[in-house]
């Protein structure tokens, strides 16, 4: 299927390594021109010279801080200079940290609601003025399944994330006439860096192995085990394509079927 984003200018954030990298690839492969962001300037750096020695779509970085208060400034010039505009919105930002609700304290609330909400609304709304000016634009927005099925220890997720759910399905009806689309794609376990992390978290927590914790999670997933991020990133590019049109407002699950809600 031809995507329709060859030439496309797309930002794809968070992308020096996990979801993000793998969105950032699957876009260049379809010709798209990416622009990584980040804190790690040395692992940008590389992700755009394997992404260009492809030779399709091309890739260049900026080194970018969501927990910086010119976060939104420094991108939005950096899309201006380097891209002219912007067509594609890829907004993804890490995870917070593991913990119970008597774990979430003021500081921490507010710490993680500005780098994981405020800054992806105040963003996308900056750089909303041109899509639909040209008439075609679109904005995905990365979550995580605890936004239909909260997830063990994760409180300060469960309670972020749903605040983005709301937020794109109320954009999408705003942006639909101007040629936006706007969507929510949620992961299940895709293995990644910070899934170890989470995984190594769980087996601490509950004095399980790492082993013992994979196998007992891979056994409630019908597709029976851990999704790969190439997969993941291959949902992604379709929801960013030409063919996607009519998919707006949407909230798209990827995980092999674990979540138990229709």
């Amino acid at each position: 299927m031809d995507l329709g984003i060859n030439g496309k200018r797309a930002l794809v954030l968070a992308s020096s390594r996990g979801l993000g990298l793998g969105i950032a690839v699957a876009l260049a492969r379809e010709g798209a021109n990416v622009l990584l962001c980040g804190r790690s300037g040395e692992q940008l750096e590389a992700n755009c010279k394997a992404i260009n020695g492809e030779g399709k779509g091309r890739a260049d970085w900026i080194w970018a801080d969501l927990g910086d208060e010119r976060f939104v400034e420094m991108t939005t010039t950096a899309v201006k200079e380097k891209f002219g505009g912007l067509d594609i919105l890829v907004n993804n930002t890490g995870g917070p940290m593991p913990g119970t609700t008597e774990d979430m304290t003021g500081e921490k609330l507010e710490s993680y609601f500005l780098s994981m909400v405020a800054r992806v609304i105040t963003l996308t709304n900056a750089l909303l003025p041109g899509m639909k000016a040209q008439g075609w634009g679109r904005i995905l927005t990365v979550a995580s399944s605890g936004v239909i099925e909260p997830i063990a220890n994760l409180a300060l997720s469960n309670t972020l994330r749903p605040a983005l759910a709301g937020w794109s399905k109320t954009l999408a009806s705003e942006v639909a006439g101007f040629g936006v689309t706007t969507n929510l794609l949620l992961p299940g376990s895709i293995l990644t860096a910070r899934l170890d992390d989470l995984d190594g978290a769980a087996a601490k927590r509950t004095g399980k192995s790492l082993e013992e914790i994979r196998t007992d999670k891979e056994a409630r997933i019908p597709v029976g085990r851990y999704g790969r991020v190439e997969e993941f990133a291959a949902t992604a590019a379709f929801l960013c394509s030409q063919p996607a049109s009519y998919i707006t407002g949407s909230l798209i699950r990827c995980d092999g079927g674990a979540a138990r809600s229709v």
